[in-house]
């Protein structure tokens, strides 16, 4: 189907590869299961030449969900390749997604190999895997700082050896937009339907989520991704980010996904408590304040109509409830309603009192909590009576 975009989850592969990521095989499996409740379409489960640990984790989530797509890497070399095969032995959808570097950058200094070489390395890699794989994956690394006529040299051989997805990473971070979606969109036409263009994007310039979305406008049809965007460097482009920008931006971008978004927040919480670190609490989709608001005229809007301020219902995305964060910059109207939520009333002067005292209190802290806010309100509320008595 013309809009349907496939999610190639790397988490446990390009992901733990950051660091305070690693992931033993139980961690990874654990992880597995939640992103089969995700429903990403393939899961890259490791690098198996990398590490024993590696080749176990891809050939357990084979194992344990053979219904799945479960892909392997390997460099454009028989050794990579082999270790690919072995770990997928027992795998039922197997991808063996094989790589090597096309930029003249890495190509000199890296690699110290002709544009040839790499070319036939390439050819090599993709009818070896294809011999013992029908789904097979080939990535030009570098891809964006690569020579586009060479790129698309290297693209066409591949896939005349048996290569059925084509992926164009930007390894580096490097590209804009504008200029990823263009040669996505040259080599999507010089593909055809031959492959599927898959896109690999990183977030050194904070541009991952845009570039794997201007690409999907110009054609690529895959996009390989992270949950909470963890991996190499500044990471990959957010899952859960390209996910929600398509769905809630239909008219921007007309494509499908079998994601069960209801996930995202919960495989981000399991991600969080299986490695040394989450998400920042302004994350979008994910994060801690993603759906807090604190700002006064925010409150009083959302209070009003949830669609003032937010654009998506917390649980489309397995977020409980939005949040009202009570500090200096929160006005009446959210006071009052935490003050009802905690079971206290407070009549118009009350309010006024209970107000002045929030906020000088506010402005020496960073919140109240909602105990400090209870107990405010009871005192406003009984020395209103006591005066009254009185």
């Amino acid at each position: 189907m013309a809009d349907r975009v496939y999610i190639f989850d790397t988490t446990l592969r390009d992901g733990e590869q950051s660091p305070g990521c690693s992931m033993t095989v139980s961690e990874k499996l654990k992880m597995a299961a939640k992103l089969v409740d995700l429903g990403v379409d393939i899961m890259e489960a490791g690098f198996p030449i990398a590490s024993e640990g590696d080749a176990q984790a891809v050939d357990a989530v084979a194992r344990e969900y053979p219904w799945v797509s479960v892909a392997a890497l390997g460099r454009c070399n028989t050794k990579d390749i082999m270790a690919c095969v072995q770990a997928l032995k027992n795998a039922r959808r197997p991808r063996i997604h094989t790589f090597i570097a096309t930029s003249d950058i890495h190509l000199k200094f890296k690699l110290k190999k002709s544009r040839q070489q790499v070319l036939e390395e390439a050819v090599a890699a993709v009818r070896l895997a294809r011999s013992y794989c029908d789904d097979v994956e080939f990535s030009a690394e570098d891809a964006t700082r690569t020579d586009p006529d060479y790129l698309e040299q290297v693209s066409r051989a591949v896939v005349a050896a048996g290569a059925r997805t084509v992926n164009l990473p930007d390894t580096v971070g490097f590209s804009m937009p504008e200029e990823y979606g263009a040669l996505i969109g040259r080599i999507s036409r010089a593909l055809g339907d031959a492959a599927v263009v898959s896109v690999h994007c990183h977030d050194d310039l904070g541009l991952a989520v845009a570039n794997s979305l201007a690409a999907v406008q110009a054609g690529a049809r895959q996009i390989e991704c992270t949950i909470n965007g963890i991996g190499e460097r500044a990471g990959n482009a957010a899952l859960e980010e390209v996910v929600m920008a398509m769905k809630v931006r239909q008219d921007k971008y007309p494509f499908t996904t079998k994601i069960v978004t209801e996930h995202l927040y919960p495989a981000s919480q399991l991600l969080t408590s299986i490695i040394d670190f989450g998400p920042q609490p302004n994350k979008a989709i994910v994060g801690e304040n993603a759906f807090a608001h604190e700002a006064g005229i925010h409150q009083d809007g959302y209070l009003k109509e949830r669609t003032t301020y937010e654009i998506m219902e917390p649980t489309s995305v397995g977020v409980p409830e939005s949040r009202l964060v009570l500090g200096k910059h929160s006005g009446r109207h959210a006071l009052v309603k935490r003050c009802e939520d905690l079971g206290v009333s407070l009549n118009k002067e009350q309010l006024d009192v209970m107000y002045d005292r929030f906020t000088e209190a506010a402005d020496r802290k960073k919140g109240l909590r909602n105990d400090e806010i209870a107990s405010l309100a009871k005192e406003v509320v009984e020395q209103s009576k006591s005066a009254v008595a009185k």
